[in-house]
């Protein structure tokens, strides 16, 4: 099965910088889809866009609350 083109990553990462801007500076949003997508090669052997942007959104969540939490 073919992995999609990186313009779909590229969109997801548009997509979660605009939605935590103000929350957590762009390289933070690339590390998480980074983890994220190498996560979900190491557990399933398929990155599908979809499942990276929700593993990737999950991290930032919990990022944000440690913050909040220490904040």
């Amino acid at each position: 099965m073919n992995q999609p083109d990186t313009d779909t990553y590229t969109q997801v990462e548009t997509a979660l910088r605009v939605e935590f801007a103000g929350v957590h500076p762009a390289a933070t949003v690339t590390r998480c889809i980074e983890a994220a997508h190498h996560g979900a090669m190491e557990v399933t052997g398929f990155a599908y866009p979809s499942l990276v942007e929700r593993i990737a959104r999950k991290h930032l969540q919990v990022l944000a609350a440690v913050a909040t939490e220490q904040g």
